[in-house]
């Protein structure tokens, strides 16, 4: 099944939203002029879902946008997001609070075209096909914010730069 948004009767804008529905997982594309855009998933991953992934996926859904898909997902998720990663974002205007620790999932990860794990070990399935990343960062749980900043630095640094390479890619794709 496939879905064409138009936006307007008459005249069909710079790019289409198109969804296509694949075996229950989903296969999203733009077009941009000519060009058809691919959009990826994304799915960071970290042991309690409670500070480092929840970060990282904050920060690519704030700079990708309707761009990307971004999950982020616990090997052994936590109860409550770390106050203090909470109040790290909320400096930056990325708001959090309302987000949960997610347990990961074997369709989750099987949907995502990146998988990117922060300290997880051997608890991330392996599936054929997928790019994996494995960021070595601190956990924040138990620092202080000043320590919860550098991080958060970090993974902003690290994100943008997933960003810029998604971007290059799908516009070959």
């Amino acid at each position: 099944m496939l879905a064409v948004l138009w936006a307007d009767a008459t005249i069909i804008s710079n790019y289409i939203d198109m969804i296509a529905m694949v075996e229950g997982s989903s296969i999203v594309a733009e077009i941009r002029g000519n060009a058809l855009v691919t959009k990826s998933e994304v799915l960071f991953v970290c042991v309690h879902n409670a500070g480092r992934s929840q970060m990282a996926a904050a920060l690519l859904h704030h700079l990708g946008g309707a761009h990307v898909t971004v999950r982020s997902a616990g090997s052994q998720p936590s109860s409550s997001l770390n106050p203090v990663v909470v109040e790290a974002m909320a400096e930056i205007g990325i708001d959090i609070s309302m987000e949960f620790p997610k347990p990961l999932t074997y369709e989750g990860a099987r949907q995502a075209d990146v998988i990117i794990t922060m300290g997880c070990g051997d608890t991330c399935p392996v599936f054929p096909g997928k790019t994996y990343l494995d960021w070595q960062l601190d956990d924040p749980a138990g620092r202080d914010l000043a320590a919860v900043r550098v991080i958060r630095d970090d993974i902003a640094k690290r994100v943008r730069e997933l960003y810029e390479s998604l971007t290059r890619q799908n516009e070959r794709a």
